[in-house]
């Protein structure tokens, strides 16, 4: 029963127990290398969020811990994320009103929210939400994100110094600043140096990192040719462990922050969750949503409580893990105790690492949140899915990265109604050489309807927004043909029918009747034969009028019999 306990909600345990001493070695090289990209990325996003520098690497330390004892999967890396960060920053820092203290204390408070939110529901079994956003929506989004990642990170990367707000007046002021000569040649030539660096290191897939060679080489150069008195440096960080920091606040400050969790703990999911499957699929292993759900949200909350922000997995951490050799849990646990040894033992090295090579890390990383090949594939295979991403790019640029994730959803979900309030419906007939009953509109010259009948497919359930366009379609094709007597309802793509369709199901059949003419359905799915009976239309929808194929609805019509690979 106990172990039962511990394999269900601490995956990690489980995993210790059967580790094999041949994974010992990949893990901690992979645990290395990986922590050579959470330092620089870790404190990038906490600029990007509008935090000091030591709070992404104190939103690194505890998260790893945490997720390698109740997350489920053995390779993913939570930390700081670049799509995340521009979203706390939009959640904090109008409360904060410029009190640093009160935005770590806040972006603390908000990661614990998105934490006690993300394992509600997987308590609940809610893994499925992750089709709130639909892969259109999510790129549109994402490629907004990494536009004002981009946009925020540029000035630093030149040595230039914006007030300006807002991806559009920030760019009109960045050109406005670089027309006029306002960047640091020192400073561009790091920032736009390292990220040239890092560019063409992830093109050549070299083994070493991109990012641990220019943050190395920066910070080595101005420390050993005296920069830090021309440059801009992230500066010493404090001594001292993580420790917590949610002094001052409020519940006003948990109402306010309600909604903008609710909106990180979907997008964190969402990217985790995906990249979670995708590298289970390689590894021919399965992930339980719920369970990451869980593994996420413990993370976050642990997180918040010790000074962190809100995490997620990493499309670039994670990857590097796999391909540095990871085997579980353990290089998590190897890059947390890196990390802090790195506090303990050196927080005065980054008072030589460049601001302009800590954008570069943060810009490279946007970059590469950037799919314009997935752009040009909704433009071949789906319009309406061009338009839906190019709207979700559209608001979190004008409307905001909060209300345009929202917005976001908002469309997934109209988009999902569209699709199911104008599903594809064919009439079929019969086609010479051909067993069954095809779409007649694939064979406009060789199918042929049947005297008398109307056969009719509707591919989608059956609800309230879609049951008045299926009764006007039938009634449509029928009227069509005079010589009508039955219409046969190819069900079997109708998965689920509500009270709304029913009803209209029924005036529908009503109708054929006073017109002389029978409905009867053909492969049915139990389910929605069951929810007709439940609403009292057994008998109308008795044996007589349900049969297991159209061929052998036809049959019956017809006084003929076929076999049933006729359909």
């Amino acid at each position: 029963m106990e172990s039962g306990w511990v394999a269900r909600w601490v995956p990690g345990v489980r995993v210790a127990r059967g580790y094999h001493r041949a994974w010992l070695w990949p893990d901690l090289r992979a645990g290395l290398i990986v922590t050579a990209l959470l330092i620089p990325a870790g404190m990038g996003y906490a600029r990007v969020a509008g935090l000091p520098p030591e709070t992404g690497l104190y939103a690194t330390i505890v998260p790893l811990v945490v997720y390698a004892l109740v997350g489920p999967s053995r390779i993913l890396v939570l930390g700081p994320d670049s799509a995340l960060a521009p979203i706390i920053a939009a959640s904090i820092l109008p409360l904060a009103a410029g009190d640093t203290g009160r935005a770590v204390a806040l972006a603390g408070l908000l990661s614990i929210l998105v934490g006690l939110l993300m394992l509600v529901g997987g308590v609940l079994r809610l893994g499925f939400v992750t089709d709130l956003l639909s892969k259109p929506v999510r790129v549109g989004y994402l490629n907004a994100i990494a536009v004002i990642v981009i946009l925020s990170q540029a000035p630093a990367l030149l040595g230039i110094t914006l007030e300006a707000s807002g991806p559009g007046g920030r760019a009109v002021a960045l050109v406005a600043a670089v027309a006029d000569g306002d960047a640091v040649p020192l400073a561009a030539a790091l920032g736009l140096g390292s990220l040239a660096v890092i560019l063409v290191l992830r093109r050549l897939r070299s083994p070493v990192p991109g990012v641990l060679v220019v943050v190395v080489l920066a910070t080595l150069a101005t420390w050993a040719l005296g920069w830090d008195g021309s440059l801009a440096v992230v500066g010493a960080l404090p001594p001292g462990l993580p420790a917590p920091a949610l002094a001052g606040l409020a519940w006003s400050d948990v109402g306010a922050l309600v909604v903008p969790a609710a909106g990180i703990a979907l997008v964190a999911f969402t990217d985790s969750a995906v990249l979670s499957r995708t590298l289970a699929a390689r590894r021919g292993e399965s992930v339980d949503g719920s369970q990451e759900l869980i593994g996420i949200g413990a993370a976050n909350v642990a997180g918040g409580l010790l000074g962190g922000f809100a995490v997620s997995a990493s499309s670039s951490r994670t990857p590097v893990a796999e391909q540095a050799g990871s085997r579980s849990q353990l290089t998590g646990l190897v890059g947390a105790a890196l990390i802090v040894l790195f506090i303990l033992a050196a927080p005065g090295l980054t008072g030589y690492l460049p601001v302009a090579t800590l954008a570069a890390v943060v810009v490279a990383a946007a970059l590469s949140l950037i799919d314009a090949p997935a752009m040009a594939r909704l433009w071949r295979m789906d319009r309406l899915d061009l338009a839906l991403s190019i709207a979700a790019f559209v608001g979190v640029l004008v409307v905001g990265v909060l209300e345009g994730i929202a917005a976001a959803i908002v469309l997934s979900l109209l988009a999902f109604v569209r699709r199911s309030w104008r599903p594809y419906r064919a009439e079929l007939g019969r086609v010479p050489g051909l067993r069954g009953y095809h779409d007649l509109s694939r064979y406009p010259t060789t199918g042929r309807r049947l005297p008398g009948i109307v056969i009719v497919r509707f591919d989608a359930p059956l609800f309230f927004a879609n049951g008045e366009s299926f009764d006007d379609w039938v009634r449509e094709r029928v009227a069509e043909r005079p010589d009508v007597r039955t219409v046969i309802l190819a069900a079997e793509p109708i998965t689920a029918i509500d009270t709304t369709a029913v009803e209209q199901l029924v005036e529908l059949d009503d109708h054929l009747a006073r017109h002389g003419v029978a409905l009867v359905l053909a492969e049915i799915k139990d389910p929605v034969r069951d929810t007709l009976a439940r609403y009292g239309y057994a008998e109308r929808f008795g044996a007589e009028r349900v049969f297991p194929t159209v061929g052998a609805a036809v049959d019956a019509i017809t006084g003929e019999f076929r076999t049933d690979l006729d359909g």
